[in-house]
């Protein structure tokens, strides 16, 4: 076996490495890194070298990991982590943070949280650059799999390596356009209109429908979206209904008529949920904090 050149493991050769596991292309990874395909290629050739194998081979028109590159993923990961840890061991202070962060969210959380803590980071912690990606369903693995730093959801994953806070608590209401019929006064209105609704992929309802079907109550589902965003367009001009989170009327439905539902309604919690692992990463710990108390603000 080969001797391993370990000077060659730093973590810029680390998070390239990652980098090119995670997007599949070196095109992709050198976006990624703000660096030129070029300058990728020549840190892979060095691990290469450094570590005796090709780590990925052209398969088609991309490239596949190979079995050494993958089982690399979950120590490089860690290392990472621990040298992070150790940059930050005695005072964290955001100002010096240089990082980014990926925070998994759908369209409320999205729109009513993320432009805040925008600009709480701006002014704080102007290295920090943040990277949104839908959550959808969200599963462990998300978290797990360092897909995402943060997850918001009304709906975490109840599993005993993920921690959670309710960060606020919304409303469900009825939206309509008023220009193309009245706001729905009964249960007998509101059953007999048709409706657009949001389905996440693979097939997750909203936990209001499951509610509504539990006690027997079934809407008629004209149409089905995969995120909030797609229903203004779908109401606008139409006669269909759509009951979705009331702090939606400042964003995503904003200019539809609204009316409180004739029916009762689960209420919509709101939880950061982050992986055991980071809890005691102090620059993770601010950002938490952040969150917290953008969130306090929504809600007051």
């Amino acid at each position: 076996m080969n001797e391993i050149d370990e000077s060659a493991l730093d973590p810029r050769s680390l998070r390239l490495l990652l980098a090119v596991l995670e997007t599949g292309s070196f095109t992709r990874a050198a976006q990624h890194l703000g660096l030129t395909q070029s300058a990728v290629s020549h840190g892979v050739q060095r691990l290469r070298q450094a570590l005796g194998d090709p780590l990925f081979v052209k398969s088609g028109r991309g490239i596949v990991p190979t079995a050494r590159a993958q089982s690399l993923a979950e120590p490089a990961r860690e290392l990472l982590t621990a040298l992070q840890r150790l940059a930050h061991a005695h005072a964290f202070d955001p100002a010096r943070w240089q990082a980014e962060i990926t925070i998994a969210a759908n369209d409320l959380q999205r729109d009513v949280l993320v432009p805040p803590l925008l600009a709480r980071l701006r002014a704080a912690a102007p290295g920090v650059t943040l990277r949104i990606v839908p959550s959808g369903a969200p599963t462990p693995e998300l978290l797990r799999d360092r897909h995402a730093h943060l997850l918001l959801t009304p709906r975490p994953p109840q599993v005993h390596d993920l921690l959670q806070r309710r960060l606020f608590v919304d409303r469900w209401v009825v939206y309509h356009d008023p220009t193309q019929r009245p706001a729905p006064t009964t249960l007998e209105d509101y059953l007999a209109a048709e409706h657009a609704t949001v389905v996440y992929e693979p097939r997750r309802t909203l936990a209001l429908d499951d509610a509504l079907l539990r006690r027997g109550v079934r809407r008629r589902i004209r149409v089905t979206v995969p995120g909030f965003a797609g229903l203004g367009a779908l109401l606008r001009g139409s006669d269909l209904l759509a009951t979705a989170p009331a702090r939606l009327a400042q964003h995503l439905l904003a200019g539809l008529a609204w009316v409180e539902p004739p029916l009762p309604c689960p209420p919509l919690p709101m939880y950061l949920v982050w992986h055991r692992r980071d809890h005691d990463d102090p620059a993770l710990r601010w950002l938490r904090a952040q969150l917290v108390e953008v969130a306090a603000t929504v809600a007051g």
